[in-house]
């Protein structure tokens, strides 16, 4: 038997399986639990409140990794474009009664506006 790492087996099943184990398994176990204890908590005890305020931060940060240091074609749009896409998007979202798709496509217009302009589309 071979090493257990991603290309350590030969069998054609073995990434899938490695993938499962590695990936879906681990994730998924956490999902299954709050899911289980979630009916026994109360919505307003501190550590709901914890992890509403954890789960937000973590949405955050990865929101303005992507406006301030992306990868890829948003790196070639300039930064002013990204920002402007999150504050107009934001004040859409507001405008418009907190309508989540409207805050969308209102950044996706003013990035697509931004990624016309630098020559992209």
């Amino acid at each position: 038997m071979g090493e257990l790492t991603f290309f350590g087996l030969q069998q054609p099943w073995w990434p899938y399986l490695f993938i499962l184990l590695a990936g879906w398994l681990p994730t998924d176990i956490w999902r299954f639990l709050g899911v289980l204890s979630a009916g026994r908590m109360s919505e307003r005890s501190p550590g709901i409140a914890l992890v509403r305020a954890v789960a937000t931060a973590l949405v955050a940060a990865v929101i303005a990794r992507l406006v301030l240091h992306p990868g890829g074609t948003l790196e070639e749009i300039a930064m002013a474009w990204r920002v402007g896409a999150v504050c107009i998007g934001f004040a859409v979202y507001m405008a418009g009664r907190r309508s989540i798709v409207a805050g969308i496509l209102a950044s996706q217009v003013v990035l697509l506006t931004g990624a016309w302009q630098a020559g992209l589309i």
